[in-house]
């Protein structure tokens, strides 16, 4: 079975048939964290660096936010049995979508964001496929963790 993750967003399963999946990923960023012991995966769907732009919009949404939707992927996933010593996490997305001469820069603002707060959280990254200036599709096998990322007529596998 196919487990959407829609923008601002993020699912749990540990049933081995299942598979996450997030489309659109532009400036956002798609994080997959797959714990191999407890066969246990996750995938985050955030939009936006930091919740202190908008702490009310955070309270109401935790996924939109790098911070607060990587905390909240990591209550999910400690909910099915995770446990974030054994967590594999690779990322995608992080695009610069407009061309807005560098002014926002969001897909860059997002990328050091997850960074930051994965190195808060004591977690490294395993594989990435950040920047340029396409959107993105990712998909995460509950099975095995596998983490296939498509963009275009490109196809990779982290």
């Amino acid at each position: 079975m196919t487990i959407v993750v829609n923008v601002s967003d993020a699912a749990v399963s540990d049933e081995v048939e299942n598979v996450l999946t997030t489309y659109s990923l532009g400036s956002c960023i798609g994080v997959c964290a797959y714990d191999p012991a407890a066969h246990v995966a996750g995938m985050l769907h955030f939009q936006l660096p930091s919740a202190a732009i908008d702490p009310q919009r955070a309270q109401q949404n935790p996924c939109m936010f790098a911070d607060t939707g990587m905390q909240r992927l990591l209550s999910l996933m400690a909910e099915k049995g995770a446990d974030r010593r054994r967590l594999r996490v690779k990322l995608a997305g992080g695009a610069q979508m407009l061309n807005d001469n560098n002014l926002f820069n969001i897909g860059r603002r997002n990328q050091t964001a997850i960074r930051k707060v994965l190195w808060q959280h004591g977690l490294l990254i395993d594989r990435e496929d950040l920047g340029g200036n396409s959107p993105r599709t990712l998909y995460m096998k509950v099975a095995d963790g596998t983490v296939t990322v498509k963009s275009g007529t490109h196809t990779a596998v982290l």
